[in-house]
Order: C-alpha cells, then structure tokens, then sequence
C-alpha cells in the first residue's frame, strides 16, 4: 500500500531508487505465470534486468513435488541448450590465448579422426554449420545408459560423411556442441566440468552453477523436471541424453545467470573483440548470413537487437533473452517439459522494454 501511494507521488523517482516495477505491474506477471503457481504445480524463477539491475525477480511454484519445496531465486535449474552459451565461452577463452583457433579442423585436434574431420572447423561447430551426424539418431531405442561428451565423440568417429558439406547449411547440431566440449577437454587437459569452474563460474562468483556430472558433483538446491500426462504431473528429470554436458549439462539460478549477463557487458572473461565475435552472424559458403553467432541465436524484436537462446529438455523449458543495446534482459527457468517459454518472455519484452 505504501508503494502504492509512493508510487502514485512519483514514478519516476519509484524506479531509479530500485523499486522494480509498479504493483500492478507485478500483478499482471503474476498472471503471465498463474500456471506456475499452484500448490502442487511445478513452477519458474523470473528475472527481468535493466541498466545492470533486477527490476523483477520472483518464482512460482516447487522445485521437488514430493518434497514441497518451493523454488527459489538460488534455485538451480538445469539450463538445457541455454548450456551451449557457455561452452562457446570456453572455446572463446582458449582462442584469445591462442591455444586453438576457430578455423583448425577436428583432424588437427584428434589426429585419430576420420578422414572428412579435415573440412569440419570449430568455427562450423560453434555455429551448427558443420553437417555433423545427430548423435540422438545413432543411440538405439533400447539404450538405457546415458551418453556422455567423449561417447557423442567416439559416435562421430564412427562416421565417414556428414550431412552437407560443412559450412554449406544450417543445422542445429547438439554433436557439434559434444565435440566442443571434448576440444575443451583435449586442448586444456582438464575436464569440461573443471574448466567451465575454473573459468566461468569461480571468477564471475556463480557459486552454485555447476556442469553436472553423476557420482562426481552435486546440484545444490535442484529443481527436479515434471511432464503432464492426463492432469497430472510426473516425474521426468532425464533422458539417456542428459548427461551430455557440452549441449545442455549445466544446472544455475535467476541469481547466478544475473551475474553471468552482467559480465557479458564487461572484459572479466574474454576482450571486447573477443566477445564481439560470439554475437556476429555466421556466414555459409554461398555468402547467405545466418542468425547464429557462438552459442546465440541473434534476430530483432520490435526493433531491438536481440541476442537469445532457449533450452528444451527432459522436464525443463528455459529461455534466455539479451538486449544489448538497451542493457535489457529476460531471464525464464521452468522445471515443467511444456509449455514453451519464449512466448512469455516476449510479453515480457513488450510490456518493460
């Protein structure tokens, strides 16, 4: 009530001393996420920043049906295809050092690869363009064991050709991301994990983000995923896939991914130039311009540059959306496998941008 009125003698002055939106502002994203937001429903961690502040940050629902507990702003979600933002930093981080360059081909770095590694660069790699067999349609039907990176790698070992010649066409490829992560690995001699901690996490203080790995690390205050099958909610937290950590194998919260897209204005992790280049559109052969740079879909909306990426797995559905321009972003985490969540950071965009 006092807000209210506040808010009501001064607007302006409600916002610059960090207030965040007006009540009835809240109340209608409140409503956004009335499915969120149920007893027993699993839920969403919302953040909305401008000018390097949270102007909006709440959740809805649980985290863990059985145990009822409610989510969180630490809560940890696990970001799905969100991931390859960061394994496209790790890449980054080693090319400033000049330890790997964008354009050396996957023989060079894994001698033992097949003879059509030579025309696969990491740059093709770093933006789908690399024509990589889908790694899900190699895995049988009756698989029970989760895949790991260095298995993704060993998959595409065993293929002689690629689905165009590398470089000619987009196609979303999470065995290209795999493949990312096991150059990580090969050029730094570390694991994935501990480079991604080591580089990422530790300096930027994201002290409960953690690329998640069974019987060696732990997610702390994990949300688990759910499906809903006839009205009711079941459990769905993995798939044979999810143990892929270079394509979709981190877990983080609203908190920690706050700090991530601050850094992202800043030279903490790589140089300007360095950075520029993840947010700079691939171009194919035929000189076609594709709205992919390193680990973000790039586009415009409503006549702001946008940098995006959403993340779609197992019981999660997350969505992450950059205005750089105007120092905006939308950050949604959700522990449910539908419904998709950009259409709602776009009303989002539309109502606070």
């Amino acid at each position: 009530m006092i807000a209210k009125k506040f808010y009501k003698l001064c607007p302006v002055l409600f916002c610059l001393l960090g207030f965040g939106f007006h009540p009835d502002q809240t109340a209608r994203v409140d409503q956004l996420f009335e499915a969120y937001n149920g007893k027993n429903t699993p839920g969403a961690a919302v953040i909305v920043i401008k000018n390097g502040k949270p102007i909006f940050k709440k959740t809805y629902g649980l985290a863990n049906l059985e145990e009822k507990t409610p989510i969180t702003t630490k809560t940890n979600f696990r970001l799905a295809s969100v991931t390859k933002q960061f394994t496209a930093m790790c890449i980054m981080r080693l090319a400033q050092s000049r330890r790997l360059g964008y354009d050396g081909n996957l023989q060079q770095i894994f001698p033992e690869f097949p003879a059509y590694g030579r025309n696969v660069t990491i740059r093709h790699l770093l933006q789908h363009t690399s024509g990589l067999v889908a790694y899900e349609e190699l895995i049988p039907d009756t698989a029970t064991v989760q895949v790991l990176d260095q298995d993704v790698l060993q998959m595409m070992m065993t293929q002689d050709s690629t689905y165009f010649p590398p470089g000619a066409q987009y196609r979303y490829s999470n065995s290209g991301y795999a493949v990312l992560a096991m150059i990580v690995e090969k050029v730094s001699g570390k694991s994935f994990a501990k480079f991604l901690q080591e580089n990422i996490f530790k300096p930027l203080g994201m002290k409960n983000t953690v690329a998640y790995e069974k019987n060696i690390s732990t997610v702390k205050n994990r949300a688990l995923g759910y499906w809903q099958e006839g009205g009711q909610f079941v459990f769905s937290d993995q798939s044979v896939t999810s143990a892929v950590l270079g394509d979709g194998g981190i877990y983080s919260s609203i908190d920690d991914l706050l700090k991530w897209d601050q850094a992202l204005y800043t030279e903490k992790l790589v140089n300007n130039e360095t950075l520029a280049a993840a947010f700079a559109p691939g171009v194919l052969l035929d000189g076609k311009t594709l709205e992919y740079g390193f680990g973000w879909r790039l586009d415009q909306f409503n006549g702001h540059r946008r940098v995006m990426h959403t993340g779609s797995t197992s019981g999660f559905r997350n969505v992450i959306q950059r205005y750089p321009d105007d120092e905006f972003t939308v950050i949604i985490l959700t522990n449910r496998a539908a419904p998709e969540v950009s259409p709602l950071a776009d009303k989002l965009a539309e109502r606070f941008l």
